[in-house]
């Protein structure tokens, strides 16, 4: 009976019952049996009241996880922070975050610009280089530490101000033609004033449509991932069924044949222009989402054995392909209307909210049952936007749960979130005002481009030349079972930083004075763009010196060794995944941050430690 009781038990729950274990363990002589030893353990404990003290705590944690002490335990593996209901999840949740409005508006119009098909070539060259390796290294960064994008900088706490403002998304705005599409735009559903300053009036629908999503966001991350992984079977799927329904209509319309052309035909001498590289480097680093947080924080509620390699190499592909296949969908109604215009592809392509919101809508009011065709590719660009909006606001909240780490702040995490996205809807009324347009796009240009590459740069060294390259691939070993391949290994060290970098130079040396079609921004709105882009970069050497003058030492040398050397909880968040140089050499308290929780039944294992003081993990099955 006692057997069967104490079966998935650990015992080590509260410091009275590790002293009580340590104690009998230690008694323990070589000339006694395991199997004896442990029998006579369970025997004292039950004898004692503490093991009835267990078995109730352990039938508590059960039924909390939706299970009855009479049924299989139906569980997270990590009870403190949750885990995705199952990987499918996680990658729709993924796709959903890297697949967003610049896949539809932003792509095609750079691979027409840039050489059409001969802009591919660039393009899936910094894919396979700079994209994936930057993707697999977010996911698994996050992954093994099981922690947000504050908590990962566990691993060099002198970086842990490198975290992005999420302000707003990668867009372009540039309109070039006066159209009704166009005058509905600006007149109509922007009121647009005549200057930054001037905000006018709140636009009252664009303001109810900003409440309304955040109503949405929030309700669908009321639980968190449990929720938001449930939600995006659809919002992350049918924006692929609305593609898919445009494309087929698209390519039997006339004059589709032309745009497509128009978007595909290599002009192989632009392949050796630096500008189509540095677009090619830039549209893949944005379009992925690296340097935001989102992917570190989803990958960390991932279960730490998970494959993430395979995650990063399907959700990488599944994201570029989405923009190419976009191209088509985009560039055969273009070809349709420039025919029925008899005008010239490029007089109708656009780029930016003007492809999605005037030169697009324009093609398909041109179309047989108009209202239908516009309806499915406005709820496609919802879908898309709440697709990466859902990551971005989790990433804030778990940011901030992570950070307090109590059980308060665990128990209330729903009233974070809804303190987020009111803090957010608060926030965004400025940009439904008549000057909003300008705002919207100052933050684009600014908030949401250098820093980003910064942050990324520094990830990278702080990874792999502070903590150590070696250190890392063991974690990955460890995690996953083998070592990041080889080349992934060379593109971490030497290829990625170097096209960081390269980005980086790019964006300096192309930068120009922000406009908005003639519109030429004052000084002063310009200086605010310099300073939201500065913002969350200055917080990272102003960090880095608190943290220098907080850090024990004798010698500046001595602190700045110490300040950037992992803290001593780095490393796997549950005790079970905590091996190797991880081992904890005595067993931990609650209070030393791990969680230490009932194990499965058919993996349950007993923390043995011998009077020599070494410990190890024995099957309770013995």
């Amino acid at each position: 009976m006692v057997g069967k009781g104490a079966k998935g038990m650990l015992v080590t729950l509260l410091p009275v019952q590790r002293s009580f274990f340590r104690l009998r363990f230690s008694r323990a002589t070589p000339s006694i049996s395991l199997a004896e030893s442990i029998l006579k353990v369970w025997h004292e404990a039950y004898n004692s009241g503490l093991l009835p003290q267990l078995m109730a705590q352990h039938s508590l944690a059960m039924a909390q996880n939706g299970a009855v002490p009479s049924e299989a335990t139906k569980r997270d593996q990590n009870l403190k922070r949750g885990n995705w209901g199952n990987q499918i999840e996680f990658v729709l949740t993924s796709v959903g975050y890297a697949v967003g409005l610049g896949n539809v508006w932003r792509f095609p119009y750079l691979c027409y610009r840039n050489g059409g098909g001969a802009f591919m070539f660039p393009y899936f060259i910094m894919l396979i280089f700079c994209g994936i390796p930057l993707f697999f290294m977010e996911l698994s960064f996050g992954q093994f530490a099981s922690q947000g994008c504050l908590g990962v900088w566990r691993i060099s706490p002198m970086f842990k101000a490198a975290l992005p403002s999420n302000l707003s998304h990668l867009l372009n705005h540039s309109l070039q033609r006066t159209s009704p599409s166009e005058e509905y735009w600006r007149l109509y559903v922007l009121k647009l004033s005549d200057d930054i300053g001037n905000f006018g009036e709140v636009r009252l629908p664009l303001l109810g449509c900003l409440g309304v999503s955040w109503v949405v966001v929030f309700l669908c991350l009321i639980r968190g991932v449990k929720s938001s992984g449930k939600v995006v079977y659809f919002t992350a799927t049918f924006p692929y069924v609305v593609l898919t329904i445009l494309f087929v209509r698209g390519v039997t319309l006339e004059g589709a044949f032309t745009g497509i052309m128009y978007y595909l035909t290599p002009q192989w001498d632009k392949i050796l222009e630096a500008k189509v590289w540095g677009d090619a480097a830039s549209q893949i680093f944005y379009s992925l989402g690296c340097a935001w947080g989102g992917l570190i924080t989803m990958a960390s509620y991932n279960k730490f054995h998970n494959n993430c390699y395979r995650d990063s190499v399907i959700i990488s592909i599944t994201n570029c392909a989405t923009s190419v296949y976009a191209g088509f969908v985009i560039f055969s109604i273009l070809g349709f209307m420039a025919s029925h215009l008899g005008v010239d592809v490029s007089r109708v392509a656009d780029h930016g909210p003007g492809l999605a919101f005037v030169a697009y809508p324009e093609a398909l009011t041109l179309l047989p049952i108009s209202p239908l065709w516009s309806l499915l590719f406005f709820f496609m660009l919802i879908l898309l936007g709440l697709g990466t909006q859902f990551c971005l606001l989790e990433t804030l909240v778990t940011a901030i749960v992570d950070e307090v780490g109590n059980e308060w702040i665990l128990q209330k995490k729903t009233y974070v979130t809804l303190g987020v996205a009111v803090a957010g809807f608060l926030l965004g009324i400025p940009l439904t005002s008549q000057a909003g347009i300008y705002w919207l796009l100052l933050m684009d240009n600014y908030a949401a481009s250098f820093s980003l590459v910064v942050i990324s740069c520094i990830m990278c060294v702080a990874i792999m030349y502070i903590y150590g390259h070696r250190n890392y691939f063991q974690d990955i070993q460890m995690m996953l079972g083998f070592p990041p391949p080889l080349f992934f290994q060379i593109c971490w060290r030497f290829v990625s930083p170097a096209i960081i970098f390269f980005i980086l130079v790019f964006t300096v040396i192309q930068y120009q004075p922000i406009t908005y079609n003639h519109y030429q921004y004052p000084g002063w709105a310009v200086a605010i763009g310099f300073l939201m882009a500065l913002s969350s970069v200055l917080c990272i050497p102003l960090y880095a010196m608190f943290r220098l003058c907080r850090t024990d030492g004798d010698t500046l040398l001595q602190r700045l060794k110490n300040a950037t050397k992992p803290s001593r909880d780095w490393g796997p968040a549950l005790l079970e995944h905590r091996t190797g140089r991880y081992a904890p050499t005595i067993i931990p308290s609650p209070d030393d941050g791990f969680e230490v929780q009932p194990l499965h039944p058919d993996k349950a294992q007993i923390p043995i430690v011998g009077s020599n003081g070494s410990s190890r993990l024995q099957d309770s099955r013995i």
